[in-house]
């Protein structure tokens, strides 16, 4: 990525996913205890494993842990059935993958499970290890891919509401102050920050004018403190650090331990050459930046500076 216009400090610092666990979480479910210590200790290497031997403790168990990316269970357990089990894991987790182990000829609830796409594959008792292995890793992936796809689409979705929104605002040219706020809480959702403050500048100098956006509700603003905006500021170009603990040039910086800020995008804001504003987004937890979304930045801060010189304009004169 060539981009003149972006600035990286000297370590790399990804910005936006969030990092995803070494191992995904499975669940194995059996009654009998001999089975359900077989199952953990066959995927206890490649996934990170959660047991239960009925099927109402494993529905404590994912209240609990939230959602994994394989369910194993067995079907004949006493109280209630695999394939019960499984469907009421349905409309919480959609996104799970889940297998039926089997010992008996239970067609007719296998197929009506499968068929309405609460199981994924069935494996008749006894199992061998390497297929079960086989097809729980092929299952796994397929989770990984379904989780990827569904990611895209919801990043493609808020991206487009960006633009709609900032669209939105050019073309209403309201008044400066109540352009901001939107701008703010627009970023922030798109780019999953925990805050997000649009400030304004005149002379190369912030001033009181801003917007923000928390999902706490508050934010606290020490932009004028931080060395990254005064570089933002300086250079014209994008600010960005994320390993913040173990940056030198933030150590020593009480705002963004007392914040619990571990990232911080500085975007400035300009139209024509002059710095109109600057836009900080700040997360509490590592990410990474992509290049389409490093190009998204850059068109979004193209058509913040457009709005801002818009309404700035449309503001009545005293």
């Amino acid at each position: 990525m060539n981009n003149p216009n972006l600035e990286f400090n000297k370590a790399p610092r990804p910005l936006m996913t969030l990092e995803r666990p070494k191992k995904l979480k499975i669940l194995v479910v059996d009654d009998e205890p001999d089975n359900l210590d077989l199952l953990y200790r066959t995927f206890r290497r490649d996934f990170q494993v959660l047991k239960a031997d009925s099927g109402i403790n494993a529905l404590e168990v994912l209240a609990a842990e939230g959602e994994v990316a394989v369910i194993i269970s067995d079907q004949r357990m006493p109280e209630m059935k695999g394939t019960e089990f499984l469907s009421k894991t349905v409309p919480q987790f959609p996104d799970t993958v889940r297998i039926i182990l089997t010992g008996f000829t239970d067609i007719e609830d296998l197929v009506e499970a499968i068929n309405a796409g609460q199981v994924y594959k069935y494996i008749t008792k006894p199992w061998d290890p390497g297929e079960l292995k086989a097809v729980v890793q092929r299952a796994a992936e397929t989770y990984d891919l379904l989780k990827q796809r569904t990611e895209e689409l919801r990043r493609a979705h808020a991206q487009m509401e960006l633009l709609n929104v900032l669209v939105d605002l050019t073309q209403a040219a309201s008044s400066l102050e109540e352009t901001l706020a939107p701008i703010a809480k627009a970023f922030s959702e798109t780019f999953a920050a925990d805050g997000c403050i649009l400030q304004l500048i005149e002379g190369n100098a912030l001033v009181a004018t801003q917007g923000t956006y928390s999902e706490t509700g508050t934010i606290e603003n020490w932009l004028a403190q931080d060395p990254l905006t005064q570089d933002a500021i300086a250079t014209e170009k994008i600010q960005i650090s994320l390993n913040i603990p173990k940056d030198s040039k933030l150590d020593g910086i009480n705002h963004y331990s007392n914040n619990g800020v571990q990232a911080h995008l500085i975007i400035p804001i300009s139209y024509r050459s002059e710095i109109l504003g600057v836009l900080s987004l700040q997360w509490k937890q590592p990410c990474t930046l992509r290049e389409d979304e490093i190009k998204l930045i850059h068109l979004s801060a193209e058509l913040v500076a457009i709005a801002l010189t818009s309404s700035r304009n449309h503001q009545p004169t005293v």
